[in-house]
């Protein structure tokens, strides 16, 4: 069955096109995610249409930042983050207010491509063979130098001092989670196999309000956002008539 929102029908060929944009584990759950993209994309150009404004003829979200914009702007509530909110915000979750952590480390990096599994077994298992020697007293700038596949390895594999965003995610978690110390298992990342020794860490020190208080009162206002027009977009959704989709079975969290 062809969808119609208030009879006008969005296209097989639309919705397979718009696949492409919402990757999911089935063809199923792509379907209907693109699909209820474009119902919603054409709910909101109806709406638009409705008030006088300039819309795109496809009813797809994608590319359609400026007329929505402007369609919230006219037709929502969009209420604004109060002073007492952001300081009620701020003293709740004092600990996400600090200056980045520093980590002082040195490493030696058995590289293996992301792709090539065989690889990253045998530089798992050279990694683990290292480890093992460093355990028993081995000098680890001599084994950066040997075995190390990063430039740091003419320096005794020092990296200096990292802070929060320097190095990437799946290497970060590791690194300031631990203790001081010769980490006791290889660090795995996009790269290979980092043997890792920290050498010391240094705490983040806590921010003032008056640092934060904009990034409070920005993530507020987009949360704030996000509900309102969710719920603006529910309202929508029970004033049209709409043929060949449910939105009972969506799972997006625009609908929830």
């Amino acid at each position: 069955m062809m969808i119609k929102v208030n009879d006008v029908a969005i296209p097989e060929s639309a919705i397979l096109e718009e696949m492409q944009y919402h990757p999911a584990e089935t063809k199923r759950q792509a379907m209907l995610k693109a699909a209820e993209t474009l119902v919603i994309g054409e709910i909101l150009r109806q709406r638009a249409a409705a008030l006088g404004l300039s819309v795109a003829d496809s009813g797809s979200l994608a590319g359609q930042d400026d007329f929505i914009e402007q369609l919230l702007d006219r037709d929502v509530d969009m209420p604004q983050a109060s002073d007492d909110e952001c300081r009620h915000y701020f003293e709740k979750n004092r600990p996400r207010f600090t200056t980045s952590p520093l980590v002082e480390l040195r490493h030696i990096l058995v590289a293996a491509a992301p792709d090539d599994e065989q690889q990253r077994v045998e530089s798992q298992t050279i990694a683990e063979t290292l480890l093992a020697q460093l355990r028993a007293g081995e000098n680890f700038a001599a084994l950066a130098k040997q075995y190390s596949a990063c430039p740091s390895k003419e320096t005794g594999g020092s990296l200096g001092q990292i802070s929060a965003g320097q190095t990437v995610p799946e290497f970060e978690r590791q690194i300031f989670a631990a203790e001081p110390g010769l980490l006791p298992a290889p660090v795995e990342s996009r790269y290979g196999f980092h043997i890792v020794s920290i050498e010391r860490k240094v705490a983040g020190k806590p921010l003032p309000y008056d640092q934060v208080e904009g990034r409070i009162r920005q993530y507020l206002n987009e949360k704030v956002k996000a509900k309102a027009t969710a719920q603006y977009i529910q309202s929508l959704i029970q004033q049209i008539r709409l043929e060949g989709f449910d939105f009972a079975v969506s799972e997006s969290p625009l609908m929830q």
